[in-house]
């Protein structure tokens, strides 16, 4: 299994400044380069507190320039706010300045704040969503194309030039509820577990995305997200990451993710009634074990990491590079 980092770039209530924050997630992806991860990948938001910044497609350049092996990609691309052929243009270019190093993760966004900001009509974003995946694919086919659709309409165009990756880059859909792993497995590469589920729920959405697949002639890629943290003792890392994680798991619950359904009140959301089966926090043994335990029972091939949290700014970027540091000692030599 290869493992990858996923980063944000938060805008913290410590007083760091924004350009320090990039810095940092920089001198991150270096360090996991090193270490032996694989990936460095970004999210999208919009006029949002937490700080994200907008355009994932802008860091994944600023860190392709500062590494010579580590892919970079989005999990994910706010997909129905671009234009689709606007975007394949971007990718296009990355995928040059990269040497063919770029993931293209998708998904379909959740807070009504990004489409309200775009014009864009939230019940409008599955039509736009497929739509712009189609467009994007003919968009790096190498050919002229015409495209009529509900929401497009594209005459005679043929992008240039051609991506670095033949076919094109890698594709991946992200979502954490049945109907998105089934479209993942229609529509994409590969299928992106959301990171706060429960495991037998991934293997759930796993399952649905395998069945699309198969039934699409397409060869499945799993991916899943988890929200993880290596230290030198479980007391360490429930130190650490705890509090990030659960201010993460609060905004996600006012927001309604699907997740988080069950958890009637907000009080329920503690590390020790939401962390077992959900987290990954310990100490390297205690770690490596559940690792290998998500690996068997998922049959991932990629494992994102999401060590920083946007929503409180933390774990700081001292403990980040600790802990990528274990984890390229500890870990990845023994899930591969």
């Amino acid at each position: 299994m290869k493992f990858g980092i996923y980063s944000s770039i938060a805008n913290p209530p410590r007083g760091e400044d924004l350009p320090r924050c990039v810095d940092e997630v920089i001198e991150e992806a270096r360090l996991a380069e090193q270490a032996g991860f694989d990936s460095c990948f970004f999210g999208e938001h919009h006029q949002d507190r937490d700080g994200f910044l907008p355009s994932p497609l802008i860091v994944c350049t600023a860190v392709a320039a500062s590494t010579t092996t580590l892919r970079v990609g989005t999990s994910v691309i706010l997909l129905p706010l671009h234009d689709p052929v606007r975007l394949a243009e971007d990718v296009v270019t990355l995928d040059i300045i990269s040497k063919g190093r770029v993931t293209v993760g998708v998904g379909l966004g959740y807070q009504p704040a990004d489409f309200q900001a775009f014009g864009v009509e939230m019940a409008d974003r599955v039509e736009l969503f497929e739509e712009k995946i189609e467009i994007l694919r003919n968009c790096w086919s190498g050919q002229e194309f015409s495209y009529e659709g509900k929401h497009h309409s594209i005459k005679n165009l043929r992008v240039r030039p051609d991506t670095v990756q033949s076919p094109h880059p890698p594709l991946w859909i992200g979502g954490g509820a049945p109907v998105s792993a089934r479209r993942a497995g229609t529509l994409g590469d590969a299928f992106v577990s959301t990171p706060s589920t429960t495991l037998q729920n991934t293997c759930r959405l796993i399952d649905q995305y395998r069945r699309s697949a198969d039934a699409a002639g397409k060869q499945p890629e799993v991916v899943i997200m988890r929200d993880a943290w290596v230290a030198a003792s479980r007391k360490e890392a429930e130190e650490v990451y705890g509090p990030e994680v659960l201010a993460a798991y609060r905004y996600y619950w006012r927001n309604g993710l699907s997740e988080f359904k069950s958890i009637k009140d907000e009080s329920e959301l503690t590390l020790d009634r939401i962390a077992k089966d959900r987290l990954i926090l310990g100490d390297p043994e205690e770690c490596l074990t559940e690792f290998q335990r998500w690996q068997e029972a998922t049959g991932a091939e990629t494992c994102l990491l999401r060590l920083r949290h946007a929503h409180s700014g933390g774990p700081s970027h001292g403990q980040i590079m600790k802990t990528i540091d274990l984890i390229g000692d500890r870990i990845i030599p023994y899930c591969n």
